[in-house]
């Protein structure tokens, strides 16, 4: 029981839940009692309104700033934090800090607390500056709930301290933040994670996983094809409660059927909503452009909301509501386009899935014109990552390269941006961008003033209120977030690239920005730190930007110099292109190849009239000339990537497998590794291995291997889906029909065991990170199980607990060593009011190859080895 004090702890706060798949009815009903009994009071939302009332409320709970009444309640200045803060106030014996737990994602470090190791005190101060401007908190000591330690080597005593106490913390090189503050977005830490990080060891070129895009989902396309489908799980679509209380009117530019229509209607009806053809009368206005006096009437009343039949569709699906702001393409898109790209064309590399969907669609709302193929017409080329043969064809052709965020910005604030930003050419070495992707919301102010602006004696006293509301937020709000592109104090100096410097050039560098040299190779002490040197691999190339520099009294006419230089050097880099062109009908502007030519022949002919054996020292010059290479051609575009398994072609015979890979690209045709977005998966036969597993989860047609052998001996690409894999024997000796589990895995869409806790053993048979892969890969949340493992699963009395027991696995066998760990795990699962069920590794196996949920006592370890 909490003592007097602490049973004081939230007197005078009154709470409101913001429900939400992570923060369920049985999440709320816990955290209620807690704020209770620690004399808070807690404010539930009455049924049938609309609306949350926000009179007397002092913090709203929420993991999301997705909910209608979030710009009131910042106008208000009511805090919104994340469920963490209530546990961080208990903690501490005193309210926490409402900053470090907002969930404005504009915070993009606001979960972090960090500590500096052996960084300068320059770099320090300006990192954890930018760190705590961004949601984050700095710490001098390393505690257990330090998130990331800043480290240029696992030298330092917080490092080693971190590594023997085993913490959860990251040790991470500072290029993370400065990867993380040139692109306001939080990316993974994974790369840049010592005492190994992939930076150091891995070649920029070197392939690098596609992620998924799950923010994107109902996300991708303006407008929709179909009618999402419920959960298959769901047995029948359940109950829309989003619509509870609200008036929708559907804009006649949506174009659609009647029947489509006639089934919108039903959904919202039965869901406690109404349909209206007034937009006086409507709560969202559905429309498909930015236009008309309806789009505009809505737009500027007071507690209405625009969206697209994107958006609505999302709701349906989720029946939950979203700011339709919040993603690009949940809102109207402009007639005309985004002025100042019309005419443009683009292109798209290194992303996939639905991300290179959604910015196909992207393109095309903004007036651009999206082209599958690169050629020289093009004008820009969007990449997640800065290598491949699109990024050196567009180099060579002197196209715009940009990453995914300018085409985003420029959709969001309505007008072309200037493709030179740091934030839109930043390319981390290591990252696919694809991972922060469909995360820009729209500049509220910017549409307000090009599509429905409103003169100011014009506007009645509801628009008037709630654009004073919005003035109000922002004011209340960060406003030095990412997002927005503002400085965030990291000095100017020279830029130090890991991957491109020479061993000189780091030393110079180090020494100017640092103020200590870098260290010797081969020699470190506990008292000398630096960042870990890429072996002997250097990145050819020049640098793009001319590094700036510190400017100082002794060095200022070096600095004029160089500055005078950076202006230079694209007259220089023209004229150098100009010198080299050649014109192959003798006809065109005089200048370049041409006129320097001509010159040189004047005073080649002058030479030869006064010396006849400068004639003849020419005329060997000329003969001993090497013959012009032959332009590469280009290869064609990927139609098709593969993953294989069990493929007995190249088994011990490297040469064979390097050069049937070659001619498989040649036919369009990408072998990529497990893991990465593919569109077939091939193997000779239907196996249970970790590949197939892994790639049937995410709905891969699965085809012979014949295919791959027949292209590569016909050499011509074949119709795959003349070779889909039939293999009676094996589906009756596992009971599944393959093409069954295709489908249903298409419709799982890798949720088949969406958050279903599985534990596992160490010493389970073939080690476990193979059972992770495959479970993960089907939405499980995987955990390691053993002797010292504590309660990972809350107790809960089942009075507090709406629904009955869910299941929870434990992947073991009948070792000795493991027969121990049942009774613990039985324990923690039965008072947290779950089911335990120890089970054999092939229970999982068959689940995932069924994909399907089952369950049968054979799978019982008691049962499975007896």
């Amino acid at each position: 029981m909490p003592d007097q004090k602490d049973s004081e702890l939230f007197s005078l706060c009154k709470f409101a839940f913001i429900k939400c798949p992570e923060l369920s009815q049985t999440v709320i009903g816990k955290l209620a009692a807690t704020i209770t009994q620690y004399g808070g009071e807690v404010q539930i939302a009455p049924r049938g309104k609309s609306r949350l009332p926000l009179d007397g409320l002092t913090h709203i709970i929420a993991t999301s700033v997705d909910f209608e009444e979030y710009t009131e309640a910042t106008a208000r200045m009511i805090p919104v934090v994340r469920p963490k803060w209530i546990s961080a106030s208990l903690t501490k014996g005193r309210q926490a800090q409402i900053r470090p737990f907002t969930p404005d994602p504009r915070m993009i470090f606001s979960d972090v607390l960090l500590s500096c190791a052996d960084i300068p005190p320059t770099d320090k101060e300006a990192i954890i500056g930018a760190t705590m401007a961004m949601g984050g908190m700095d710490s001098d000591n390393v505690t257990k709930l330090t998130t990331h330690i800043c480290a240029l080597s696992m030298d330092h005593p917080k490092c080693q301290l971190a590594q023997s106490k085993k913490l959860k913390c990251k040790i991470v090189l500072p290029h993370w933040f400065d990867d993380c503050f040139k692109l306001g977005k939080r990316i993974s830490e994974e790369p840049y994670c010592l005492p190994d990080p992939e930076i150091m060891r891995l070649n920029p070129e070197d392939s690098v996983r596609v992620p998924s895009s799950q923010h994107l989902e109902g996300a991708t396309s303006a407008r929709p094809d179909y009618m999402p489908s419920p959960p298959p799980d769901a047995g029948g679509r359940p109950i829309l409660t989003a619509f509870e209380g609200k008036s929708i009117m559907l804009s006649s530019d949506l174009s659609i059927r009647d029947r489509l229509r006639e089934i919108i209607k039903g959904l919202i009806e039965n869901g406690g909503g109404r349909m209206t053809d007034d937009v006086e009368d409507c709560d969202w206005f559905i429309c498909h452009y930015r236009d008309g006096p309806q789009y505009i009437r809505a737009s500027q009343a007071e507690n209405k909301w625009v969206g697209n039949l994107s958006w609505l569709y999302h709701i349906i699906t989720h029946n939950q509501w979203t700011d339709p702001l919040n993603r690009l393409l949940h809102y109207p898109i402009p007639r005309d386009g985004i002025p100042g790209l019309k005419g443009k064309r683009i292109t798209v590399s290194n992303y996939g899935g639905e991300a290179r969907i959604y910015l196909e669609n992207l393109i095309v709302a903004t007036g651009a014109e999206f082209t599958k193929t690169m050629k020289a017409d093009n004008t820009h080329l969007i990449t997640a990552r800065e290598t491949g043969e699109k990024c050196e064809a567009a180099k060579d052709w002197q196209l715009k390269v940009v990453n995914h965020l300018w085409i985003e910005e420029c959709y969001a604030k309505c007008e072309m941006l200037a493709e030179g930003g740091k934030k839109y050419t930043c390319f981390p070495d290591r990252t696919n961008l694809g991972e922060v992707i469909g995360k820009t919301p729209f500049d509220k102010s910017k549409l307000e003033a090009l599509y429905y602006p409103k003169a100011q004696e014009d506007i009645l006293l509801p628009t008037r209120r709630k654009r004073k509301m919005a003035d109000i937020a922002d004011e209340n709000s960060y406003q030095d977030g990412p997002a927005e592109g503002v400085v965030i104090g990291r000095q100017s100096h020279k830029g130090i690239d890991i991957m491109k410097d020479t061993d000189a050039e780091y030393a110079e560098k180090t020494t100017d920005v640092f103020g200590v040299p870098a260290p010797a190779k081969g020699r470190t002490t506990s008292g000398q730190f630096a960042t870990p040197a890429k072996g002997r691999y250097v990145r050819t190339g020049k640098e793009n930007e001319t590094p700036s520099t510190v400017s100082s009294s002794s060095r200022s006419a070096k600095d004029k110099a160089l500055n005078r230089l950076s202006v230079l050097a694209p007259d220089i880099q023209l004229y150098e292109k100009e010198k080299k062109r050649g014109l192959k009908d003798n006809h065109g502007l005089w200048g370049g190849k041409r006129a320097a030519d001509h010159i040189d022949r004047e005073h080649l002919n002058r030479r030869s009239i006064s010396s006849p054996v400068a004639a003849n020292e020419e005329k060997d010059a000329k003969a001993d000339k090497r013959p012009a290479k032959k332009a590469r051609p280009s290869l064609p575009e990927v139609n098709m990537r593969v993953v294989l398994t069990g493929f007995q072609r190249w088994v011990n015979d490297k040469h064979r497998e390097d050069a049937d890979r070659k001619k498989l690209r040649d036919l369009g045709i990408a072998v990529v590794p497990d893991g990465q977005t593919c569109d077939y998966l091939v193997a000779p036969h239907l196996v249970r291995t970790v590949k197939f597993l892994r790639n049937l989860s995410k709905g891969a047609t699965i085809v012979s291997s014949s295919w791959i052998e027949q292209c590569l001996d016909q050499k011509e690409l074949l119709d795959p889906q003349d070779f889909v894999l039939k293999d009676k024997e094996n589906e009756d000796k596992f009971g599944i029909k393959l093409s069954t589990s295709v489908l249903r895995a298409r419709k799982n869409a890798g949720k088949l065991l969406w958050n279903t806790p599985i534990y596992c053993t160490s010493n389970i048979k073939n080690g476990p990170d193979g059972y992770r892969f495959i479970a993960e890969a089907n939405g499980a949340l995987f955990m390691m199980y053993g002797a010292r493992s504590g309660t990972t699963i809350k107790p809960t009395r089942p009075e507090e607990d709406e629904g009955g027991p869910d299941p929870v696995y434990l992947l073991s066998n009948t070792s000795p060593e493991e027969k121990r760990l049942w009774k613990k795990f039985e324990d923690m699962a039965r008072n947290g009011n779950m089911e335990p069920r120890i089970v054999a590794a092939d229970w999982l196996l068959d689940v995932v190859m069924n994909q399907e949920v089952m369950f049968d006592d054979k799978y019982l370890v008691t049962n499975f080895f007896t």
